[in-house]
C-alpha cells in the first residue's frame, strides 16, 4: 500500500512515538510510507529517515496556509498515495482540505489519540466535524476514547473502531544487565529506590502532584529518589518547586532524552499522575520494560493498568492516594515483581507494534472497500 501519515509535528511525544513506530513497522512489512509533518520539526524525523521512511515538512504558517496544502496535494499525486492516515484533529481537516476536488483522491482515515479536550475550541471543533464528512473511518486508541467520540456524535459506530496503541517490545526488553546500565546512566546506587516518570512537562501530566508527595515518601524511605524524563513549558516552574521543597538532591528533571528505553530500565516504580490520557504510549513502554506502575484512573489508563493486577490505579488529582500507592509499591518488592510481570504479559498479548500494524492494515482495507 502507498500511504501517507499526517501529523502536527514529529517532536517527542506519545502520539509522535506511536506514528513513528507504526510507520517503521509498515515500511518493514513492505508498504510505501511517507510521514507529512505540518509544522517545522526535528525530533523523531531522523529516526524515520534512518529506517527508510520518507519525511516531508509542511513548514505551516498561520491558520490557512495554502502553500502547504498545495505541497501536501502535490506529494499525494506524485507518490500516487492510496490512503492518508491523519492523527488527531488539525491534520484531519488539513488533509481533507488538500484533497478537495482532487481527481482520484486518496481515502482519508483518522485516529483520535486522546479524549479531545482541544475540541472545546469552537473553530477547531467545526473544522474537525467538517473533515469527518470526507473521512472514511475513525480509529480510537482505547474504548473510553471510542465511546466519547461516538457518544458525542462525531462519528457513527459503523465508521468507528478501537485500535490499541502498540510499542516495539524488543526496544524495551529488560534484564539485570540493562537495569544496571540504566541506573549507571542515571547515577543511581544499587540501594536507592527509584521512582521514574516519563512525559512532557505540561499541566495535564500533573508532575507537580508527584513532586509534592516526595517529602513524605522520602521520610519513609530516605534512599528514595524521583527522576522525570521529558521537557516542556513547566520546566522552570517545577525546578523552582523542587528547590522550594528542599528536594534538589532527591528529585531530578532530566529534560528531553533520546535514551528513554535505557533510563527507564533502571526504575523501580513508574509513576504517571496524569489528569487525562488517551491510551498512553509511556504506559505501554513501562509495561514492556517490566516496571511496577502507579497511575491515575483516567482515559485509557484503566485499559492498560488493571488495579492490583498490572499496576495500581489512583483517582486523579488525589495527592494522599498517590502517596499511599507509591509507599505501598516501595514497601513491597514481591508486589512490584508480580505487577511488573503481569503488565509485561498484558502488553505482549495486546499491544505490540506488529499487532498495531496488522490492526491498521485491516482497518485500511475495510475503509477502502467501503
Amino acid at each position: 500500500m502507498r500511504l501517507m501519515h499526517v501529523v502536527d509535528s514529529l517532536e517527542y511525544g506519545g502520539l509522535e512515538r506511536v506514528v513513528t513506530d507504526l510507520a517503521i513497522e509498515q515500511k518493514r512489512q513492505g508498504d510505501e510510507v511517507i510521514v507529512f509533518s505540518l509544522q517545522s520539526t526535528e525530533g523523531l524525523a531522523s529516526e524515520l529517515k534512518r529506517a527508510g521512511v520518507d519525511v516531508a515538512i509542511g513548514h505551516k504558517r498561520g491558520t490557512a496556509d495554502l502553500r502547504m496544502l498545495r505541497h501536501m496535494r502535490r506529494l499525494m499525486r506524485e507518490r500516487r498515495i492510496e490512503l492518508v492516515h491523519c492523527h488527531n484533529f488539525v491534520p484531519n481537516y488539513h488533509a481533507a482540505a488538500a484533497t478537495l476536488l482532487m481527481p482520484g483522491r486518496p481515502v482519508i482515515v483518522g485516529t483520535c489519540h486522546d479524549m479531545g479536550m482541544r475540541l472545546s475550541n469552537d473553530r477547531l471543533r467545526r473544522l474537525f466535524r467538517w473533515s469527518l464528512t470526507r473521512t472514511a473511518g475513525l480509529a480510537m486508541v482505547g474504548q473510553q476514547v471510542h465511546d466519547h467520540f461516538v457518544g458525542e456524535g462525531y462519528v457513527t459506530a459503523d465508521r468507528a473502531l478501537t485500535v490499541l496503541n502498540g510499542t516495539p517490545l524488543e526496544r524495551f526488553a529488560n534484564s539485570p544487565e540493562r537495569r544496571a546500565a540504566g541506573r549507571a546512566a542515571l547515577g543511581v546506587a544499587d540501594d536507592e529506590l527509584l521512582i521514574g516518570a516519563v512525559g512532557r512537562l505540561v499541566g495535564l501530566k500533573n508532575h507537580r502532584l508527584l513532586i509534592e508527595q516526595m517529602p513524605a515518601v522520602i521520610e519513609r524511605f530516605p534512599r528514595a529518589r524521583l527522576v522525570i524524563v521529558g521537557g516542556g513549558p513547566l520546566q522552570d516552574e517545577l525546578a523552582a518547586l523542587i528547590t522550594q521543597l528542599g528536594l534538589s538532591d532527591r528529585v531530578s528533571l532530566l529534560g528531553q532524552r533520546s535514551d528513554v528505553a535505557l533510563l527507564s530500565a533502571g526504575f523501580d516504580v513508574f509513576a504517571m499522575p496524569s489528569l487525562t490520557e488517551g491510551l498512553s504510549i509511556a504506559l505501554l513502554e513501562a509495561c514492556a520494560t517490566h516496571l511496577a506502575i502507579v497511575t491515575t484512573a483516567v482515559g485509557g489508563n484503566p485499559e492498560i493498568v488493571h488495579d492490583g493486577k498490572t499496576g495500581l490505579l489512583v483517582p486523579p488529582a488525589d495527592g494522599p492516594a498517590l502517596q499511599a500507592a507509591l509507599i505501598r509499591m516501595l514497601s513491597d518488592a514481591p508486589l512490584r515483581t508480580r505487577l511488573a510481570d503481569q503488565a509485561y504479559q498484558w502488553v505482549v498479548t495486546n499491544a505490540s507494534v506488529d499487532k498495531l500494524a496488522l490492526a491498521y492494515t485491516s482497518f485500511y482495507q475495510r475503509c477502502m472497500a467501503a
